[in-house]
């Protein structure tokens, strides 16, 4: 699977052009392992390599990335990682909510849980 098309390219500003735009700061195309639990989300790029964006893994942190390490992962069933062919720009703040709380001590309201499944009923 190619993992950088035209679109994207286009689509991603420079390379730290986001700076200072925390949660604000949208993210224009996400890559994951289909065999582990990471993600990468591309906010802007250098037009080379080098990716600024959110990657959740064993945590969720803001970093660079880089497009040739992507290409050559393997997850632990050895797949590649992947484009998400149905990725849609959105903020930051809507794929990592607890990590762009304006304040720490702020919690999610009752009943709002985004990392539970609407199946699974709130503890009382």
């Amino acid at each position: 699977m190619k993992l950088m098309t035209q679109e994207i390219r286009r689509l991603l500003p420079p390379l730290d052009s986001p700076a200072g735009q925390g949660g604000d700061a949208v993210a224009y195309a996400k890559y994951f392992t289909p065999d582990s639990s990471w993600s990468w989300w591309a906010v802007s790029f250098d037009g080379e390599d080098t990716f600024f964006g959110l990657v959740q893994g064993l945590e969720t942190e803001l970093g660079y990335f880089s497009l040739a390490e992507l290409q050559s992962l393997r997850g632990p069933m050895g797949l590649a990682v992947e484009r998400d062919l149905y990725w849609r720009p959105q903020p930051l703040r809507e794929i990592a909510p607890d990590l762009f709380r304006r304040d720490p001590t702020e919690r999610n309201p009752p009943g709002d849980h985004p990392a539970r499944s609407p199946h699974v009923p709130n503890p009382t």
